[in-house]
């Protein structure tokens, strides 16, 4: 599809009935990061966000622009309606206190301790807890026209790359703006980078034939991009304790936080009466302490 100006801007445009659109770049050859950027800013400068798919965990456009990981499949498969599973670029974002109980380690401590706070990552549905189905490409062309899918931009707030593009249910991205506050789904103007420069390492050519062999050789020398690690790393801290001169407050975003990991409806959300740590305080199933303080209680003298 291309513009009044005749300038390229996806190979293929879907609008949603809401007037969303979504412009597909079909990317099965290597691309060089500066075409990434060109494209993709021209996309969004015509108001279609982008979606770049690839077969390639070291592929140049992975978190560089919003993207989506399928396997290679051959064309036969493909055109007798075998489903394309997205392997990379779409997440859920799951909420957890950090407690013995918890099936998850504490992403801030090694080894297997706890931390007693609240965090928050984004996760391959596969490594969910529970498990969450897997995202067909189809799906994904129909949730991302309607809205039920959007773009999500993480900036890293550590060393290393700017931060990580992926789609995530539009339910998960409004938990996660409420947590850390950022409501941008895309970069305002993504930084140009460079292309990959050829360089000659003076090894002699390595003429054994790879057609075939799965896994990589010594002749890839482009980086895995896609590594399917948990990423976003919030973490809500333990609240104050309720001193009897000052009654404990409770902002939304810790009310937000603990309703999503403990899932309940924020308003039944309340500190224990303990350790004044959020709870599920009211409603149906509610008690007046937390499941380490009951504990604490009964082993008491």
């Amino acid at each position: 599809m291309a513009t009044a100006h005749r300038r390229s801007v996806s190979d293929a445009l879907v609008t949603g009935p809401g007037g969303i659109r979504i412009g597909w770049e079909i990317q099965y050859h290597h691309l060089g990061p500066s075409s990434v950027h060109r494209r993709s800013v021209t996309a969004m400068e015509n108001r279609i966000t982008p979606l770049w798919v690839t077969k390639d965990k070291t592929a140049a456009l992975i978190d560089r622009a919003p993207w989506a990981r399928v396997d290679d499949m051959p064309w036969r498969e493909i055109a007798g309606g075998k489903e394309m599973v997205i392997r990379g670029g779409y997440r859920y974002l799951q909420v957890w206190k950090c407690v013995p109980s918890s099936p998850r380690h504490c992403p801030r401590t090694e080894g297997a301790g706890h931390c007693e706070q609240i965090h928050a990552e984004w996760f391959l549905p596969a490594l969910c807890h529970p498990e969450k189905n897997p995202v067909h490409i189809e799906d994904l062309v129909l949730s991302s026209a309607t809205g039920e899918s959007v773009p999500v931009y993480v900036p890293n707030r550590g060393r290393g790359r700017a931060g990580r593009h992926m789609w995530v249910p539009a339910a998960d991205c409004r938990i996660w703006r409420e947590l850390t506050a950022e409501t941008a789904s895309l970069p305002e103007a993504p930084p140009p980078e460079e292309d990959d420069v050829t360089t000659f390492a003076e090894q002699e050519i390595d003429r054994t034939c790879r057609a075939g062999e799965e896994g990589r050789h010594a002749c890839d020398a482009r980086p895995v991009r896609d590594l399917g690690q948990p990423t976003g790393g919030f973490t809500l801290g333990r609240l104050p304790t309720k001193r009897a001169d000052r009654p404990m407050a409770i902002t939304p975003v810790e009310r937000a936080a603990a309703a999503a990991a403990l899932g309940c409806p924020p308003w039944e959300v309340g500190p224990c009466s303990q350790c004044s740590q959020l709870m599920r305080r009211y409603g149906r199933d509610a008690a007046m302490t937390c499941d380490l303080c009951r504990i604490a209680l009964n082993q008491g003298p």
